[in-house]
């Protein structure tokens, strides 16, 4: 009896360690690039992935569910999450706005057949890492000088043929 005990509890800790090794390996290390992405469409198609950048653009509202583009500032990918998810979302990035930045974890699809054939992800959730806020745009002194010295020089030069007619 002892002994179906042992072979017992060796089976169970098995099982759990198995169950936890599984569950390590099945879930993302680290956020992945989109160029990763693209590169290897095929390695990552129907897995669990995780991904961060910059929430850019409209955020597309479809029922329950929405559409948002999040840029890591190399490619744009698209991303399939509810609508709660996306009222996380407070800032977009545009001309005017850095956008909030997002982990996603959820699952890539090299060709989803649900979106007509897109590379996107499906979230299973999505974090706000940090908040966005207005981009300051500057102004670049010495290209204004230059913008200035050439348009007096076209100014200059656009009159100056009338300038030798009347002196002739």
């Amino acid at each position: 009896m002892t002994k179906n005990k042992n072979i017992f509890r060796l089976f169970v800790c098995v099982f759990y360690f198995s169950f936890l090794i599984f569950n390590f390996l099945a879930l993302p290390a680290s956020a992945l690039s989109s160029n990763d992405l693209v590169d290897n469409a095929n390695r990552y198609d129907g897995q669990v992935i995780e991904y961060q950048g910059e929430v850019i653009g409209d955020i597309m509202n479809r029922g329950g569910h929405a559409w948002i583009n999040v840029s890591d500032g190399g490619r744009a990918i698209g991303i399939w999450v509810t609508k709660n998810l996306a009222d996380q979302v407070k800032t977009r990035g545009d001309y005017n706005n850095i956008g909030d930045t997002v982990r996603i974890v959820g699952i890539f699809n090299r060709a989803c057949a649900q979106h007509g054939g897109d590379l996107d992800i499906h979230a299973n959730s999505l974090n706000v890492v940090s908040y966005g806020h207005p981009r300051v745009h500057t102004t670049n002194r010495n290209k204004l000088w230059i913008a200035l010295f050439l348009f007096i020089g076209i100014v200059v030069l656009a009159v100056l043929p009338y300038v030798i007619k009347l002196r002739a």
